[in-house]
This record gives structure tokens, sequence and C-alpha cells, in this order.
């Protein structure tokens, strides 16, 4: 059985990222934690895009992040 190795997202802690989605959504927020699996905690998250709503914290499941993109400088 191989051993997983969690993802390098340090460097992301408290940056602001873009989150592609299957099914064709797509979400941006501030990432404040992951685990081994690529769960993610996203806080003060928008979807759908260009709505401001003020929702909070969420956790995304690993396995429906497509592409992850930095939307500021790491």
């Amino acid at each position: 059985m191989s051993k997983t190795h969690p993802p390098e997202l340090k460097k992301f802690m408290d940056k602001k990222l873009s989150l592609k989605l299957n099914g064709g959504r797509h979400v941006q927020g501030i990432l404040q934690g992951f685990d081994p699996f690529m769960d993610l905690v996203i806080d003060e998250w928008r979807w759908p895009l260009g709505q401001q709503n003020n929702t909070g914290m969420v956790v995304i499941r690993g396995n429906s992040i497509l592409v992850l993109g930095a939307l500021e400088i790491v």
C-alpha cells in the first residue's frame, strides 16, 4: 500500500485562491487550512463569481477540485 503525501499548500495559506471545481463551478476565497486528501477550508468564499456573498467558511472536498490558482503573489 502506498503512502499518501500531504499536498504542498503551505505557501498558499491566508492567500486568495481561485478554484475550478467539477460540474463547471468556479469559486474564490482565502485558504485557511487543508489536509492530506487536499480537502480545503476556504474563508470569505464567493460563488457564483461577481456576486458579493458574505458566506463565511466552507470545506471543499479535494476530489472535486480540478484546478487551483493563487490570486495573490505567493
